[in-house]
């Protein structure tokens, strides 16, 4: 791997001192700072393959993830439609990073806020959830077919309740709707419509739909590319039609499927890319040590897929992926010399990054 600084010092100016411009109003509220993230080019990477590789920050969302986007938009869609009233509770099954979302925007209107989790995340996402006041349960990480599976819990408590709804991430297509008005015309906006390819990981898939439904009716010819983790199904079911699980397990947290999301149904997706732990691992620590963005490994991936595709467009493109979240959620997992040792991916580093993992 080439392993050069994004940003050099012969390439730093005064045009990255410039003065940023602001809104001349007012937000209203948490939700009320909920999208706008800004585009950013990572210099390095882009003079390597000769294209524009352009990343939506949305770690800059006020709870810290692309995720807030889709529980705005649970939470109203829920309101919209007389399921929750004041005083109410949501629920949700979840990786993590939408039930802080959640939590947040539940501490802004009155909500409370109970989380189903599988019992093989991040325990810095487990305490952040805590620490909102969120009721965190953790269940046994089952498939999607089992009844304990964690949504499947987090269903039936909500029905067990009054003034309570599942907002259902997965398959409940307000989630993409968030992409298909927010994410995808401002990425439209920011690159004022000359954009070539958008690749994302999938979780739920209401990235991936709502950004490529958005962009396609704008230009159908934005190549749309889903950027899936080792072991999940839906690289398979794009490229061949089959609900067949690559090769492995992957580390990733909150992307990777067994299934066809509501969210994913009738995305116009052009193709998919595995993308094996290593090289999101080694990604995410190129976007740390040379670019100075602190981020967790489904950003690694989703920078990972746009370098790959970019290289196999040639010079002159302009691809553009996002950061979703920050590495603090993964501190003691993806920047621990001890975890990455038993997991078979510390040589995947660079060599000279790895003297700043902790033990």
């Amino acid at each position: 791997m080439n392993i050069g600084r994004f940003v050099t010092l012969k390439n730093v100016g005064s045009s990255l001192l410039k003065k940023r411009n602001y809104s001349a109003s007012h937000l209203d509220g948490f939700y009320g700072t909920v999208g706008n993230t800004p585009l950013i080019k990572l210099q390095g990477l882009s003079n390597e393959t000769g294209c524009d590789i352009l990343v939506k920050a949305e770690f800059l969302n006020p709870g810290g993830s692309v995720k807030d986007r889709a529980a705005l938009y649970l939470i109203n869609d829920a309101r919209n439609k007389g399921l929750l009233k004041e005083g109410g509770t949501v629920v949700e099954g979840t990786a993590g990073n939408t039930g802080i979302g959640l939590a947040h925007i539940c501490n802004s209107l009155g909500y409370k806020c109970v989380i189903y989790m599988p019992n093989t995340q991040s325990q810095e996402k487990i305490d952040v959830l805590k620490v909102l006041g969120a009721d965190v349960r953790l269940v046994p990480a089952v498939p999607f077919d089992n009844a304990d599976n964690y949504n499947h819990q987090a269903r039936r408590y909500a029905e067990s309740l009054t003034n309570a709804v599942w907002t259902d991430q997965f398959d409940n297509v307000a989630n993409r709707q968030a992409h298909i008005e927010t994410t995808g015309p401002e990425i439209w906006k920011q690159t004022d419509g000359k954009v070539d390819a958008v690749t994302f990981g999938s979780g739920t898939g209401g990235t991936m739909a709502g950004v490529s439904m958005y962009l396609k009716s704008k230009n159908e010819k934005i190549l749309t590319v889903l950027a899936d983790p080792q072991g999940s199904v839906l690289c398979n079911w794009f490229n061949k039609g089959k609900l067949e699980r690559t090769e492995g397990s992957s580390v990733t947290e909150g992307i990777g499927q067994g299934r066809v999301t509501s969210n994913m149904e009738g995305a116009p997706i052009d193709k998919a890319l595995c993308i094996k732990d290593r090289d999101a691992i080694a990604m995410t620590f190129r976007l740390l040590h040379e670019c100075g963005f602190y981020v967790g490994a489904s950003s690694g991936l989703n920078v990972a897929s746009a370098y790959q595709i970019a290289k196999d467009l040639g010079p002159g493109h302009t691809v553009v992926t996002c950061l979703c979240d920050t590495g603090q959620r993964y501190f003691t997992r993806l920047f621990s010399r001890r975890w990455l040792q038993s997991k078979s991916l510390l040589d995947a580093i660079p060599e000279p990054y790895r003297k700043s993992l902790i033990e």
